[in-house]
């Protein structure tokens, strides 16, 4: 079995991604969406969580001249701790912004200058933050080998957003992979499929116009 079809199922498996189409969720942002993603929930299954941090040690295997990790705040923190770990590489993690308080840091631990840090985040939708990361990043002088993640909604202006900004984007699995799995399994109906398909095609269009 290929890597993105196990992890996609392993997120099935334990709930950390849930999909319903009838009774959407509400994100912070006040749109509906048919699935919710919290990659955090593998912290709590060890096996799984050593298969994950195994995956995304053979991701930063083929990526040339990694020198650290560097976990996105929040979710990406305990991911990329784990990885770093594994790797045997220096940790840092990134914060949306800086700290009101004390060093007022925006980047907790040591940066060297002209380092190529992997950004580690546990999903990318938009890819906003990681790429606020990245910049904060460049900013104090470090460098951005590339940025891996545990899953992506595969949103086309997130790939174009990481083409622009010269950061390549490795994920272990996707979205349409885990439709086809929760098919298969039997969790989502062909009506379902559809419906999440036209979803990922236009976020904001779907919420405007899902009536329960």
């Amino acid at each position: 079995m290929d890597t993105s079809r196990h992890v996609a199922r392993r997120l099935l498996e334990v709930g950390a991604v849930k999909l319903q189409p009838q009774e959407p969720f509400t994100w912070a942002s006040g749109l509906r969406s048919p699935i919710y993603c919290d990659n955090r929930v593998l912290l709590s299954y060890p096996a799984i969580r050593t298969e994950i941090i195994q995956a995304l040690g053979g991701v930063a295997g083929a990526i040339q001249g990694v020198d650290g990790v560097a976990g996105v705040a929040t979710a990406g923190i305990p991911h990329g701790a784990l990885l770093a770990d594994r790797l045997q590489l220096p940790f840092i993690y990134i914060r949306s912004s800086a700290k009101e308080h004390g060093r007022r840091n925006r980047i907790e631990g040591r940066i060297t200058p002209g380092h190529r840090y992997l950004v580690v985040e546990d999903l990318i939708s938009t890819g906003g933050s990681s790429l606020q990361a990245v910049e904060a990043l460049r900013a104090a002088g470090g460098e951005a080998a590339a940025t891996v993640a545990i899953f992506t909604y595969g949103f086309p202006a997130a790939e174009r957003a990481f083409e622009r900004a010269g950061v390549p984007l490795h994920t272990l699995s996707n979205y349409t992979v885990l439709l086809e799995e929760a098919e298969a399994r039997g969790s989502i109906s062909a009506a379902d499929v559809a419906a999440l398909g036209d979803w990922r095609q236009d976020p904001r269009a779907w919420s405007e116009n899902f009536s329960a």
